[in-house]
């Protein structure tokens, strides 16, 4: 190779060796890609079925937590009525006795007449642990929701549809009526004024 060769060569080599190397443009995401129908929409439809499910969910708790505790608060009403008979015997068993046979009677009946009286009490007081307990409605206006009419007193100095008289004591046990109480109703005086929007009809059932 000559000289001359030699130096024209060398420009050309230099010029390749100062070439800077070319680099790929990087890619820029749009600001605003397109959307995309069809995807928007199942995600929508997925989202309206996880709420759906999860109001569902809630209501299930919300609907067994409310049977569990009826159960729990009404569960013994079966047997609470069958106890009613015990009590009531009871009942009957004290009403039995006239006051002035109880003054005279000797140590022996006496003790006995304390007996029944203290089973009664136990008894009572057993039923209103367990939510059950008595009411009296004496006095009262007669509401056929917790008293049933079995017949009517004239009394003209109270109002038309009082309780009177109660035949049979009546039992709630939680916020329900577990047993009605049977009444004598007043008959005869004015009529009472309604004490709600249904008084009216109290007073049409008792009269």
């Amino acid at each position: 190779m000559s000289e001359t060769d030699g130096h024209k060569d060398h420009p050309q080599g230099e010029a390749a060796a100062n070439e800077k190397p070319r680099m790929s443009k990087p890619y820029i995401m749009p600001d605003d890609p397109e959307p995309n129908d069809a995807l928007a929409a199942e995600l929508a439809e997925a989202k309206d079925k996880v709420l759906r499910t999860l109001a569902e969910m809630e209501n299930l708790r919300r609907r067994t937590t409310r049977e569990v505790a009826d159960a729990r608060a009404y569960g013994i009403a079966g047997f609470a009525r069958d106890v009613l008979d015990i009590a009531d015997n009871l009942q009957r068993a004290l009403d039995a006795v006239p006051p002035e046979a109880r003054e005279s009677a000797d140590a022996g009946l006496k003790s006995l007449i304390e007996g029944v009286e203290l089973t009664e009490r136990s008894l009572h007081a057993t039923m209103e642990k367990n939510g059950v307990r008595k009411f009296d409605p004496t006095g009262e206006k007669f509401n056929p929701n917790f008293q049933q009419a079995m017949y009517e007193i004239p009394d003209p100095s109270v109002p038309a549809g009082t309780v009177l008289q109660v035949v049979q004591q009546g039992y709630m046990i939680g916020e329900r009526v577990l047993r009605p109480a049977l009444v004598g109703v007043s008959k005869g005086g004015a009529k009472a004024a309604p004490a709600s929007g249904d008084g009216s009809k109290s007073d049409t059932a008792a009269g």
